[in-house]
Formats: structure tokens, C-alpha cells, sequence
């Protein structure tokens, strides 16, 4: 068809108008919808921020509300109690390392400090009922934790391994542990370890260990043991150093006579005075 040059004039011009409302109907609906990503990124951020920050804060309230209960625990009961339970447990629990164990660490997990005090409670309360096994396994269990290293625990736990019938036992714990400088072992637990060997028939040791003592100069002040020395002499086939021995402290014996005469003396005084009035 044929077309003046005035009508292809007016076609152009719309064809322009109509190529210019498509791109500003393109640009005006991809502002929006860019603005629009913008604004739910932002929202979805802000919406993690808030679920985390009250994740954190439920956190710490259950990390207090468990420290507050923990400190509630631990104060609300007395050491007396704690110790009574402790006593009472260790009795009705049968004769098994691991459970004895278990139940000492139980007892234990909520104290601060390790609770050597309320266990020589404890101990005390054993040796009155003769529990002479159960303190054995509290004393191991509480030398496993590198607790109550000391001369005084060491000697209760032999002393205990004797009454439970383990002399042999016993007499490890003292090579180990407290015999190895016999300079500096207290008077009181030389003369147990003299009285287990005696009692257990376990006479050389008995005499090796008088013969160390005396090395270091350490003197014997007590009338038994004098006695039980000279007799392990003797029975070992050795009565020259019994008779040593007893020539050397017979101090000893004769300091025992002057006190009772004293004590005899002052008692027969008291009891004229008490006539006379």
C-alpha cells in the first residue's frame, strides 16, 4: 500500500511514543521489586538477629538458674549432714570397690573444695564400728584423688589393713610410703609398726626396724614395746640382744615403778588427810 509521506510521518511517531512507554513500564516495575529484595533480605536478617539473640538468652538464664541451684545444694545442707549421709551410705552399700568409688565421687561433685574434714569425720565415725574394710577403701579412694597425703593418713591406713587382717599389705604401705627416713617417722607410728609385726609373727622385720631406729637414736619410751623387742630377740635365737636391750632401757621400767610409787604415795596421803578431818 501506498503511504503519503505525512502518514508514515505520524507512524513513526507512534511507534517512538510506544517504544518509550514499554521501557519506562520496564524500569518502573524493576524498581519496586529490587527494593522490595532489599527490604525482605533486611527483614529475614533482622528476624535471624532477634531468634539468636534470644537463643543466647534462654541459654544464659538455664546456665544461672543451674549455678543458682548448684549454690542452693551445696549451702542449704550442713557438713554435719553431709557427713551423716556420707556415714550412713558407706554402711548400707555392699562390699564392691566400684560402687564404693561411685558413691564417694557422687558424694563429692558438687563440693567446691575436696572435703578433706567431713571424710576425717567419717573415718572416725568407721573406726567406732569397726569398719576396718570400708575405711581401707575410703582412704585408697581418697589417696587416688591426691588427697590426705600425710604421715597421719598413711598411718591410719595401716593400722586399718592390720585390724582387716592385711599385715602384709600394711607392711608395703609403710616401706612405700612412711619408712624411708626413719629420722623424721613419728614416735607413735614406729611403735604401731613394732606392735603389727609382733602381733603377725613377722619378727625380722620387727628387728630391722628396732636396728634403724637406733641408728638415728631414736630411743624407746615405752615399757611394751621394750618388751616385745627383747622378746623377738629372743625368739629369733638371739638372747644376748635381748639382754642388751633390756640393760639399755631399763629406765624405762624402772621410771614406770617410780610413777605408780608416787601415784601410791599421794593417793595414801589424800586418803590420811581425808581421816583427819
Amino acid at each position: 500500500m501506498w503511504k503519503s509521506p505525512a502518514i508514515s510521518c505520524i507512524v513513526r511517531r507512534l511507534t517512538r511514543a510506544r517504544l518509550g512507554v514499554q521501557t519506562l513500564s520496564s524500569s518502573y516495575g524493576s524498581i519496586p521489586q529490587a527494593q522490595l529484595s532489599d527490604r525482605e533480605y533486611a527483614n529475614d536478617r533482622c528476624s535471624s538477629e532477634a531468634q539468636f539473640s534470644h537463643q543466647a538468652a534462654f541459654q544464659n538464664l538455664d546456665q544461672n538458674a543451674g549455678s543458682v541451684q548448684k549454690d542452693k545444694i551445696g549451702k542449704n545442707i550442713s557438713r554435719k549432714e553431709k557427713t551423716g549421709f556420707l556415714i550412713n551410705t558407706l554402711m548400707d552399700l555392699k562390699d564392691n570397690k566400684e560402687g564404693i568409688y561411685g558413691a564417694l565421687d557422687a558424694w563429692v561433685a558438687w563440693e567446691r573444695e575436696f572435703p578433706i574434714g567431713p571424710l576425717k569425720h567419717a573415718l572416725l565415725a568407721l573406726e567406732k564400728e569397726h569398719q576396718w574394710h570400708r575405711i581401707v577403701q575410703v582412704i585408697k579412694w581418697m589417696l587416688s584423688k591426691g588427697q590426705g597425703n600425710t604421715m597421719g593418713t598413711h598411718g591410719q591406713l595401716i593400722r586399718a589393713l592390720d585390724k582387716d587382717h592385711r599385715a602384709e599389705e600394711a607392711h608395703t604401705v609403710w616401706v612405700k610410703k612412711v619408712g624411708t627416713d626413719l629420722h623424721s617417722v613419728p614416735w607413735k607410728l614406729c611403735s604401731m609398726m613394732i606392735s603389727v609385726y609382733y602381733r603377725n609373727n613377722m619378727l625380722d622385720r620387727l628387728v630391722k626396724l628396732f636396728k634403724g631406729m637406733e641408728a638415728f637414736d631414736r630411743k624407746l619410751y615405752d615399757k611394751v614395746i621394750v618388751q616385745r623387742v627383747a622378746n623377738a630377740h629372743e625368739m629369733l635365737g638371739m638372747p644376748e640382744e635381748k639382754e642388751r636391750v633390756l640393760q639399755k632401757y631399763a629406765d624405762v621400767f624402772a621410771e614406770k615403778k617410780q610413777r605408780f610409787g608416787k601415784r601410791s604415795i599421794q593417793s595414801t596421803t589424800k586418803e590420811k588427810q581425808d581421816k583427819m578431818q
